[in-house]
């Protein structure tokens, strides 16, 4: 039975699809095979961090989500994409750009009752070893269903007040949905910052475990599209840390 992780934030900006990709790129090094789904359905990212055009995608899933094929025909492999030798291997389920669907999932919403058990099952028939979802920021219906059905919240904050105060909502409520295990990566952070006391005051506050501080890094900006931090730039401080991330899933 393969994994389910999901990574939240309550606000915008804090790096939960660049999370996703990256977690996602550093497992398949592992030799793991990764199914990544970009649920963020209003302001879908995933494709663009894996060099992904809109004619690129495909089946999305937002077709599943509306019956008009399944799930395992909305994922495809990007193992080939990656742009470094990987033993694994990454599949892409990716959430569409059509202005009309776009539209239909900010007005109208999906029905996410049977995504669980068809998460299952693909896991099943593409041997997988672990499922990331990257949702969609703050705390719509949509985004707790997801909370709901993953055996691991990554809850992802910047060291900032105004975090802080949204991941305490979010941890409030994840836990009385009784996910069964919860998790803190701090993102972002400036270089000059204490990460030990950072990590220390995070955890305080929260009762729960920081996985990660991820250091600010310039050179993730002067990437190419489609190549992923951890790949092409393996000696940076904040690729180390996402190694931390990677290692506890």
């Amino acid at each position: 039975m393969s994994q389910a992780i999901a990574f939240q934030s309550f606000h915008r900006g804090t790096g939960t699809s660049f999370l996703t990709a990256n977690v996602a790129a550093l497992l398949a090094a592992q030799g793991q095979r990764v199914c990544v789904i970009d649920a963020d359905i209003q302001t879908p990212a995933l494709h663009d961090l894996f060099g992904l055009e809109a004619d690129d995608i495909g089946h999305s899933l937002n077709d599943y989500l509306l019956g008009l094929c399944s799930l395992e025909q909305t994922a495809r492999s990007i193992t080939a994409r990656l742009g470094a030798p990987v033993s694994g291997e990454v599949f892409l389920i990716s959430s569409s750009l059509d202005a009309r669907q776009l539209a239909f999932a900010q007005y109208e919403g999906y029905d996410l009752d049977t995504l669980r058990p068809d998460l299952d099952a693909l896991a099943q028939t593409l041997k997988l070893d672990k499922v990331l979802i990257d949702t969609h920021s703050g705390l719509s219906e949509d985004t707790l269903l997801i909370i709901a059905l993953v055996d691991i919240l990554a809850v992802v904050l910047r060291p900032n007040q105004r975090d802080y105060q949204g991941t305490g909502v979010t941890l409030d409520l994840a836990r009385k949905l009784a996910v069964p295990n919860i998790l803190l990566i701090v993102n972002d952070a400036p270089p000059l910052f204490d990460f030990v006391a950072i990590k220390k005051q995070v955890e305080q506050a929260y009762d729960a475990k920081v996985v990660s501080v991820l250091p600010h890094a310039d050179e993730v900006s002067a990437l190419e599209k489609g190549k992923l931090v951890v790949l092409h730039e393996p000696y940076l401080a904040l690729t180390e840390a996402l190694r931390l991330v990677a290692k506890a899933f």
